[in-house]
């Protein structure tokens, strides 16, 4: 089993140092996917690419199959001029969940490339709590108040910053249980 933490935090390093993640298009299923790909290239046959099969986490069921290519034609045509409207868009496209597997640490990239495009802002993710982010997304289907005033809580303008960047990957993987590896340990 390759070492899925390590070698997409590597990826996440390179993503960023290699200005590549300046060159990806925010806010579209086709963005997510550069995102997905690069971060998952060495670790899953399927990075990038469109799931197939029906998943559901807990009681949860994700956007069936059948529906998944026109529930993301939906959601890459939501606005996202506010803040709301991208957080409308972000939680859409968790419970669209297109891939089988990364959804998280790549929609989380995502969210904060159409923040800074379109709000000059992203999310400074060592500031949420992993505990209030899992349940507050956990409900954001039913009522998205909860996850806008936990991430509003957690904007920075400093968009431009590495530290910033590096952080929220580390922060990102920990909310999935993954934090064998610090960041800042690879990127020496």
């Amino acid at each position: 089993m390759k070492n899925e933490e390590l070698l997409s935090k590597k990826r996440s390093i390179e993503l960023w140092d290699s200005n590549l993640i300046n060159e990806i298009e925010v806010g579209t299923t086709k963005g997510l996917q550069e995102i997905h790909k690069y971060l998952f290239q060495d670790i899953f046959d399927f990075a990038g690419q469109i799931r197939n099969v029906n998943l559901s986490k807990g009681n949860f069921r994700f956007a069936p199959v059948l529906f998944l290519n026109e529930n993301l034609k939906i959601i890459e045509q939501m606005p996202e001029n506010t803040f709301d409207e991208i957080i409308e868009k972000y939680v859409e496209m968790n419970v669209a969940h297109p891939f089988r597997e990364g959804n998280g640490r790549a929609t989380r990239i995502w969210l904060d490339l159409i923040f800074k495009k379109n709000l000059k802002v992203c999310i400074d993710w060592a500031k949420v709590d992993k505990y209030e982010y899992l349940n507050a997304m956990e409900r954001s289907p039913v009522n998205t108040l909860e996850i806008k005033h936990l991430l509003k809580s957690a904007i920075t303008k400093d968009i431009n910053s590495r530290q910033v960047f590096m952080r929220g990957i580390q922060n990102s993987y920990y909310y999935e249980g993954l934090y064998n590896y610090n960041i800042e340990n690879l990127d020496k």
